[in-house]
């Protein structure tokens, strides 16, 4: 059956959330940079996670996951979520300033090597992330080094904003694909000519496999596994994790995930992810309803407990 078209009041509702998003994006870029990051996090924290039903959601993934949390925690951690998004949003939307900062900071971590090798090899790359922190950051301090990196993106439900902010994206070098066949066919050829290209995997996805993270089971794409055994990638996890002053990055490429079965490699980015969230859990996106369905339905795979 054909999914139905928005109606006119939906249309009009999203016509309207986007020319607020717009105006808060606008006087914002006219401040000067910390200032604007301050102020959009804000904004999120305060007025647009707690009416959009993110606060919410996120104390509620965060009960399921940490049932013996005190709540004073995951309200905290929560605001600390909401915090980081509206700052990460301003980031993107940022431009040169953002992409200039980000041409500055060191890359870390064993991953360095690899992708260094794979790139004189002529390899094919795919960089899988997650939610966590500013995904972008990593991405934009790659190409000021010069790695041409794509990515493969989900259309947002309000094509109003979803115009703009794809230009965002493309902003940081490398071209973008939106899911979907033709998308998906862009994709693949770019990877199948040695391209490097960005997946983040940490959304619920129907019909996956269900695997292990943080300790609860959850659908797991297996694509990005999929993929670099097809076409022979390095398969390289990396993250862009904030600073406690709000602004700043740490960019570390962990070591590629060894070629396997995919479930396992899956897992181990699940295992790698969750290490980190664990870590600093407001700087992973927990307005996701990551753990949905994971409990029935083909694919079930039971979860490992956490060590």
């Amino acid at each position: 059956m054909a999914r139905r078209g928005k109606s006119w009041g939906e249309t009009a509702g999203d016509w309207l959330s986007d020319g607020a998003v717009r105006l808060l994006i606008g006087a914002a870029l006219r401040l000067p940079y910390a200032q604007r990051l301050a102020l959009v996090g804000w904004a999120m924290r305060r007025v647009v996670a707690p009416l959009a039903g993110y606060r919410a959601r996120a104390l509620a993934n965060l009960a399921h996951v940490f049932p013996d949390m005190p709540l004073a925690e995951r309200r905290r951690i929560a605001a600390g979520v909401a915090e980081n998004v509206g700052r990460t949003l301003i980031e993107n939307y940022s431009g040169a300033e953002f992409t200039g900062r980000m041409a500055q900071l060191p890359l870390q971590g064993p991953g360095v090597a690899a992708l260094e090798a794979a790139r004189a090899a002529g390899q094919p790359v795919i960089l899988v992330t997650g939610h966590f922190g500013n995904y972008e950051a990593g991405r934009a301090a790659l190409v000021a080094r010069g790695y041409e990196i794509g990515g493969l993106y989900r259309p947002m439900k309000n094509s109003f904003f979803n115009a703009h902010y794809v230009k965002t994206m493309e902003s940081f070098g490398g071209p973008v694909f939106a899911q979907g066949r033709r998308g998906t066919a862009g994709f693949v050829r770019h990877l199948r000519a040695g391209g490097m290209l960005v997946l983040l995997f940490d959304q619920h996805v129907r019909k996956e496999p269900v695997l292990d993270f943080l300790g609860q089971p959850a659908r797991t794409p297996t694509s990005s596994a999929d993929l670099a055994l097809r076409y022979g990638a390095l398969l390289l996890p990396f993250y862009a994790t904030r600073g406690e002053d709000g602004v700043s990055f740490t960019v570390e490429l962990e070591a590629p995930v060894p070629h396997g079965a995919p479930e396992d490699m899956m897992q181990a980015l699940n295992d790698g992810l969750a290490a980190r969230v664990r870590a600093r859990p407001e700087q992973w996106f927990w307005f996701h309803n990551r753990w949905k369905g994971a409990g029935d339905g083909p694919g079930k795979k039971v979860p490992r407990k956490p060590a």
